[in-house]
């Protein structure tokens, strides 16, 4: 963490030159207070917890989608579960609403999201299309893990586009892929430390998906605050995906993403917002709670007004579903207070 912090100090003049969006993430950090580990701020995103209460944005002008949007609004949604959840909430790039926003979560699947950025960073940096294929050998293939890239294939010798691979991967959660495209740019340890390089020190890739099936207690290892990934979001969307075509596509495969329909999808689905997601889903712990059901998403609304939000439920004694539902209701209150407040 020493160094994370340090670096965000000496690359902050160089990032805010290439990436505006960054100067607004850690630009004003040290202006605000911090009273009993709760942030309040308006026109801000930061590196902190933050939390925007009604009572402040009305002392501070300017009423924004967030004036109906506060930290006891989405926990009143949680607060009686039987649960560790975290939330995170930026509002075209500046407000930003958290709970729990700081404290670490597992992510599981929700870590092919950065991984698909370090294979696109890995595919830049060696002039590789993601329409260019690689080789897939068998021992590649594992049987004992969710794979419809094996279902489809078989276990065998196999030459697929990187763009496929990423689809599955995005898409479908394909554990598989995951752990052949981490062979394809080095390891976890690369996409790891191209988080820390980019300024997001609290995300942490260690363990490809063999390594947490053969035990489940590294899934913990591959972490991410809420807030953190709520920035990452921002930051890909905002600035990322608009560099070159590999990120573009990125987006456009996690726009079409297939999984956790139930969760942020479930209250969007009948009206014009499109979402941009990736889910993860864990396995039970030994004391028998389900490690995760995570979603990390960001909308765009019809009137061009955007937000990232990020929810990480873990060890969880709700039923699968039970939490899905719980995503569902904090994505429906987002929603509704911003949909409000456009119409």
């Amino acid at each position: 963490m020493a160094f994370c912090m340090l670096l965000v100090g000496v690359i902050t003049s160089q990032a805010t030159s290439l990436f505006p969006f960054f100067g607004d993430l850690v630009g004003n950090y040290d202006t605000l207070k911090d009273s009993d580990n709760q942030f309040v701020a308006k026109g801000v995103s930061m590196l902190g917890d933050i939390e925007a209460t009604e009572s402040f944005m009305a002392a501070a002008g300017s009423p924004t989608a967030t004036t109906c949007l506060s930290a006891d609004a989405l926990r009143s949604c949680i607060d009686s579960l039987d649960a560790r959840i975290g939330v995170a909430v930026i509002i075209d790039g500046r407000d930003t609403v958290t709970v729990a926003g700081r404290d670490d979560f597992p992510m599981l699947s929700v870590y092919k999201f950065p991984q698909a950025l370090a294979v696109a960073d890995y595919c830049i940096a060696n002039g590789v299309a993601f329409e260019d294929s690689i080789d897939i050998q068998p021992a590649q293939i594992k049987e004992n893990t969710w794979s419809p890239l094996r279902e489809k294939y078989g276990i065998k010798a196999l030459r697929i586009p990187l763009e496929e691979l990423l689809s599955y991967t995005l898409q479908q959660s394909d554990n598989n892929a995951c752990d052949i495209l981490f062979d394809f740019i080095g390891g976890p340890a690369v996409a790891d430390s191209l988080m820390h390089a980019r300024g997001f020190c609290d995300i942490h890739i260690r363990d490809t998906e063999e390594a947490m099936h053969s035990d489940v207690m590294r899934c913990y290892r591959n972490s991410s605050t809420p807030l953190e990934m709520a920035r990452l979001m921002e930051y890909f969307m905002r600035d990322l995906r608009l560099t070159d075509a590999r990120y573009a596509k990125i987006a456009t495969l996690m726009t079409d993403c297939r999984t956790g329909l139930d969760r942020l999808a479930a209250p969007l689905q009948r009206t014009s917002a499109v979402l941009t997601h990736k889910t993860g889903t864990g396995d039970l712990n030994p004391s028998g709670r389900q490690i995760a059901v995570n979603d990390v998403g960001y909308i765009t609304l019809p009137d061009g007004r955007s937000y990232s939000i990020v929810v990480f439920i873990a060890d969880s004694a709700l039923k699968p579903m039970e939490s899905a539902s719980v995503i569902a209701t904090l994505s429906r209150v987002v929603y509704n207070c911003l949909a409000s407040a456009s119409g």
